[in-house]
């Protein structure tokens, strides 16, 4: 009955047209009587959540200080506000390094589930999208979503076909209210840099510009669905990953606000005990980290789309034992050029150590032009800074560390990197958290088997010389 064509359901049964896979990105520098107004709101908001936090935490949680404690209450004033400052709070929690302790600790709550729209309001743009009511388009569909985020939330269904899936649908009119928002944010972030050297060095109006442009792109579902579907075709591309996967998206059931796929079930890395009993017994932790930052570094150096938001709740353990990445929404690409200079530090850390060509790639860009040094000289400078954090353990990365020396050495240079090697860096913060409690000990960059298909000859006579047994899959 699965073999079946799909018949023709929404406006991509055939797949997505080529133009609703651009991404169009509207003006951030616009500010009138609605931004203003919202400025005032969120100014308002903000303040009294985190005065009135700094006034009655510390007096029902004793061990609480102040900068906790009004940390707390902006998290507040971001909840309250709506999806565009939880996506705000979100970047926060996974930029810990760039932010304050306290901040980016309170932020964590953001990363949680937020209320669910009425399922009515999801129905009607479901249908809008489809252009069939809910009774003839899925056997099943449950009213209460599975999980519910800042842009969209996602609702279980099964098809005529018998398939168990699960429908992504943006919350109603969410593209109007973030754009209102991120523009009143931009405006404020200029007002701060100008007000203090904080938030000039830290340049606000560049976070809010990434912000601004991943929240648009995440917007366009044909986007995120395209680019979920070209992952999960690259993970057998070499015969094997068998250990990971990534949902199949079905496209007759997809639209401008929707993405159905196939439903998964299985349990986020955050909730696997390493050594626990019962139904975690016997799971090789280091193994699952090995086979998800693999089929990741192949994604990056390889393939091209890479996903760019591994925290727990997107990257699973399923039943049947495999890896799952979950969630395309966040998706970096790096063009081909930075590709090759990811693959020649790698190259460097794991096989020779010989950075240069990590240098030449930079001088390839037209960058170092200037600096009288030989490519040997700043190849050096880059394994200084990265030698360190793939030759060890990388439970015990620290990230902010790592940002600051490639922005140090970036300066110096006059190199700008892409968004997407900034996107790369964060992720590697997340498989610092799973590696210090599933991996312990565990270093990324020496281990061959993650490199298995970029340097395959080499990795194959390394592992014979060394009497390395490289997993199967």
């Amino acid at each position: 009955m699965h073999d079946s064509p799909p018949r023709p359901i929404g406006p991509y049964s055939s797949g997505p047209p080529a133009d609703s896979l651009t991404v169009h990105i509207p003006d951030l520098d616009r500010f009138g009587p609605a931004q203003l107004w919202r400025a005032l709101v969120v100014g308002v908001v903000i303040t009294a959540c985190a005065l009135f936090a700094t006034v009655t935490k510390p007096l029902t949680r004793r061990n609480m200080g102040w900068a906790d404690a009004a940390s707390e209450g902006v998290v507040n004033g971001f909840e309250f506000l709506g999806p565009t400052f939880v996506k705000l709070g979100q970047l926060m929690a996974s930029s810990s390094g760039m932010f304050p302790p306290p901040l980016a600790n309170a932020c964590l709550r953001c990363l949680d589930d937020v209320p669910p729209v009425p399922a009515d309001q999801a129905r009607a743009v479901i249908e809008a999208d489809l252009g069939h009511p809910i009774g003839e388009l899925f056997t099943e569909f449950d009213d209460r979503p599975l999980a519910a985020a800042s842009v969209a939330q996602v609702h279980a269904c099964v098809l005529p076909d018998g398939r168990e899936a699960v429908i992504k649908v943006q919350r109603p009119g969410i593209r109007h209210r973030m754009l209102l928002d991120l523009r009143t944010a931009y405006w404020g972030a200029r007002q701060l840099e100008r007000l203090h050297d904080f938030f000039r060095i830290a340049n606000a109006t560049a976070i809010i510009r990434d912000l601004h442009n991943a929240t648009m792109t995440e917007l366009n579902s044909a986007v995120e669905a395209d680019r979920q579907t070209r992952f999960r075709d690259a993970l057998g591309a070499f015969g094997d990953n068998n250990g990971v996967t990534a949902p199949e998206v079905y496209w007759p059931y997809c639209g401008p606000r929707v993405i159905c796929m196939e439903r998964m079930h299985g349990i986020p890395f955050d909730r696997i005990e390493p050594g626990s009993p019962g139904a975690d017994a016997g799971i090789d932790t280091r193994l699952l980290i090995r086979r998800g930052v693999k089929a990741w570094i192949e994604a990056i150096t390889i393939h091209g789309p890479f996903h760019g938001d591994v925290h727990a709740g997107n990257l699973w353990l399923l039943d049947d034992g495999r890896v799952a990445l979950l969630d395309f929404g966040i998706v970096g690409e790096l063009p081909e050029v930075w590709r090759e200079i990811l693959r020649n530090m790698f190259h460097a850390t794991l096989l020779d150590g010989d950075y240069s060509a990590v240098a030449r790639g930079i001088r390839s860009l037209g960058y170092t032009a200037e600096l009288d040094a030989s490519d040997a000289e700043i190849g050096a400078q880059v394994g200084s800074v990265l030698a360190p954090v793939f030759a060890n353990d990388l439970g015990e990365l620290k990230l902010s560390s790592l940002i600051g020396a490639l922005v140090t050495i970036g300066r110096q240079w006059g190199v700008a990197s892409p968004e997407e090697l900034v996107l790369f860096g964060k992720q590697l913060g997340y498989f610092e958290r799973y590696a210090t409690r599933m991996a312990p000990g565990w270093v990324m960059g020496t281990d061959l088997y993650l490199f298995r298909n970029v340097f395959p000859e080499e990795v194959a006579a390394r592992a014979a010389e060394l009497g390395v047994v490289l997993p199967e899959d």
